[in-house]
């Protein structure tokens, strides 16, 4: 009889219904969290920055593992989140603590054409590395490759670079009246001009995003006088193109040649590779006492001709190349804000249906584009 009391009295107290809940949420998000962090992270495109290769409304599964996981530089941060907390202008990190970053390692490097997702690096003083924007671009050049643009062919290493397949550049296209927006949405020319402000008295003009085959498709319409392909020559809007110096006439469509910084490289510092490499020394090399005055490089108070790098540099574009914000803008990526491969299309949706509303969900769902691999 004693025996059986002690049994019952052994015995671990149920939970109740708000425990049990409890419980799970807590180990929903810790495993959530650690999967987020170590395989596998789910973004979407907001911009056309890719296009056509990857479309605004495409959900993407991007891989931590193929060049490895990145250590947490701000562990003090409201799980699942990024810069804010969702739907609220609160940031949902406190930078009291920074740790040492470190990266996992991983079974790949980044190669060139690897579709790259990373922390925007223009974004230097706004937050640390590990809460930067994500940007998703294609990496054009490595770190130790010399590269080249020249009339919107990429070089690497003096070889020309294969384009991606579904590259768009710019075109001005004529016609002889109104082109209707179902020509062009038949061809799956989304980005256009409105021809009402496009006048002249050559014609109606249109400049549109697009790629080459689409064009010649569009080019052989009788109503169509005359397609010109849009190419920003030397020295064309160099004054906003990377490194933003009177040194360098480069452009959009004409750029280089340029070396990418490269772990352990020696780079001369003088006035012409200063400008090209002042914003990574100064920025993302982790120099306490660095700055540039008089044309000089000085580093913890001394006049500095040569440096050595501390990590490596990435150079990316994006697929729409007119209408991308990348390296050719801002510059290099450093291997400390690379996030990931782009592995997965798992969902896409037009942004907005044809009537601008959400009760025609199933017109929008592009069915062909989900579980595509992202090439």
């Amino acid at each position: 009889m004693k025996l059986k009391e002690k049994e019952k009295t052994s015995e671990k107290p149920k939970k109740g219904p708000v425990r049990e809940w409890v419980d799970a949420i807590v180990f929903a998000v810790i495993a959530a969290t650690i999967i987020r962090w170590l395989f596998i992270e789910a973004f979407t495109i907001p911009t056309p920055s890719m296009e056509k290769s990857l479309l605004v409304g495409d959900f993407l599964f991007v891989s931590k593992v193929h060049y490895g996981a990145r250590t947490p530089k701000t562990p003090l941060q409201v799980p699942l989140t990024h810069q804010k907390i969702w739907g609220t202008e609160i940031p949902s990190y406190v930078d009291w603590i920074q740790l040492p970053q470190f990266r996992l390692p991983g079974f790949t490097d980044v190669k060139n054409n690897d579709v790259v997702v990373f922390n925007y690096p223009d974004e230097y003083n706004k937050y640390p590395v590990d809460l930067r924007t994500n940007y998703i671009k294609r990496c054009i050049g490595i770190s130790g490759d010399k590269l080249e643009i020249k009339n919107k062919d990429v070089y690497i290493n003096g070889e020309l670079l294969p384009a991606p397949e579904e590259m768009q550049t710019s075109y001005k296209v004529t016609a002889n009246t109104l082109i209707k927006s179902r020509v062009f949405e038949n061809l799956d020319i989304t980005d256009y001009t409105d021809p009402m402000t496009s006048r002249s008295n050559s014609g109606t003009e249109y400049y549109i995003q697009s790629s080459d085959e689409k064009v010649k498709k569009l080019e052989s319409y009788d109503f169509v006088k005359d397609v010109e392909e849009i190419t920003f020559e030397i020295g064309q809007d160099a004054a906003r193109t990377f490194p933003n110096s009177p040194l360098y006439d480069w452009s959009l469509d004409n750029f280089g040649p340029l070396y990418i910084p490269k772990e352990g490289d020696k780079i001369a510092i003088d006035s012409m590779t200063l400008p090209l490499y002042e914003k990574a020394i100064l920025q993302f090399e982790g120099n306490e006492d660095a700055k540039v005055e008089g044309g000089k490089l000085y580093l913890d108070g001394n006049v500095v001709t040569e440096y050595t790098f501390k990590q490596n540099y990435y150079f990316m574009m994006g697929d729409n190349r007119h209408n991308s914000q990348d390296s050719r803008i801002w510059g290099f990526v450093p291997e400390d804000h690379i996030l990931g491969k782009g592995l997965l299309i798992w969902w896409s949706v037009e942004p907005v249906g044809p009537d601008g509303g959400l009760s025609d969900i199933f017109t929008r769902i592009r069915w062909s584009r989900i579980f595509k691999l992202i090439e």
